[in-house]
């Protein structure tokens, strides 16, 4: 009687604590998206409204003239929307690819180079060579300007992801499977592709999300190397561009005559800010979904002994 009324106070407490749990993850869930709404309503909320009674949940009009002046003034927008989706898709199946296959060969013990190679990849986390070093070999030894190339070559490979994804190889994937697949006849890269890869999703998931955020909000590429073509301008170099154009308009409105002041009283200043970071934000996130399993597989690996 007292073993089960000992387990009924242990399975109460237990209860007890993971409905406050579930009440602090749900109100920290609420303080990280509460913000992001706020966000998108101010991109909602007309430029009087905002110059009336400033940044409010309730706004005194809607509006959507700072999503119609973005696409009306520029009409390459939708084509930077598919050079970004192009250059994230390409840049992050290349990337985790080839951390894949360097990470591998690290986690690997019968690879003979493999202390110099885990060193050369965590020398240059730390040192690095430097802006004017990197130009010059991107742009003038390689040749990669006014390219897609030129967006995606300069961050391929990463010496972070490396670490973490052997480390990954070291923690998911036993030597003794390995070795049984080469005593079965299984060859390097069949080994690598049906029984390596299958248990490494999780990790491969976990960096392909990495690559693919640092692809997406990259714009500096574009600012280095795109000079000429700006039909290749990624959607974040493109919308900072509409931004600083803007408030040089509204900087030098005095001093442009009266069709430049009508043209900055047109321009939706504060809430462009805001739709801009909708523009940037929404298509990543919504890529996130489709990782998520993938990364909570990951992060429960070794948390349960067989």
């Amino acid at each position: 009687m007292s073993k089960k009324k000992g387990g009924l106070r242990l399975t109460s407490v237990s209860a007890g604590a993971e409905a406050v749990l579930h009440v602090i993850l749900g109100l920290f869930a609420i303080c990280c998206i509460i913000p992001f709404i706020f966000v998108i309503i101010i991109s909602f909320s007309s430029e009087d409204s905002i110059r009336s009674i400033g940044y409010s949940f309730i706004p005194q009009a809607w509006s959507l003239d700072t999503y119609r002046y973005a696409f009306d003034k520029l009409p390459q927008i939708w084509r930077s929307f598919y050079n970004s989706i192009f250059v994230t898709v390409v840049g992050t199946l290349l990337s985790t690819s080839l951390c894949a296959l360097y990470s591998y060969a690290l986690y690997r013990p019968d690879f003979r180079f493999r202390n110099f190679f885990t060193f050369f990849s965590f020398f240059t986390m730390i040192f690095g060579g430097g802006l004017v070093p990197t130009y010059i070999i991107t742009k003038q030894v390689l040749g990669l300007s006014e390219s897609y190339a030129a967006l995606i070559v300069p961050l391929l490979v990463s010496p972070f992801n490396i670490i973490v994804m052997r480390t990954f190889f070291k923690s998911s994937v036993p030597l003794e499977l390995i070795e049984a697949a080469t005593v079965d006849g299984s060859g390097e890269y069949s080994t690598f592709l049906r029984i390596v890869l299958p248990i490494a999703k999780p990790g491969l998931a976990t960096i392909a999300l990495l690559n693919a955020l640092a692809y997406w909000n990259d714009w500096f590429q574009s600012l280095l190397y795109i000079q000429q073509k700006k039909v290749l301008q990624p959607l974040q170099a493109l919308l900072m561009e509409l931004q600083n154009n803007v408030d040089y308009l509204n900087r030098m409105a005095g001093q442009m005559g009266t069709a430049a002041i009508e043209e900055s009283m047109r321009a939706p200043t504060q809430s462009l800010r805001m739709a801009l970071v909708v523009l940037l934000v929404v298509p990543i996130a919504c890529a996130y979904p489709f990782f998520q399993r993938y990364i909570v597989a990951g992060l429960t690996i070794g948390s349960v002994k067989g």
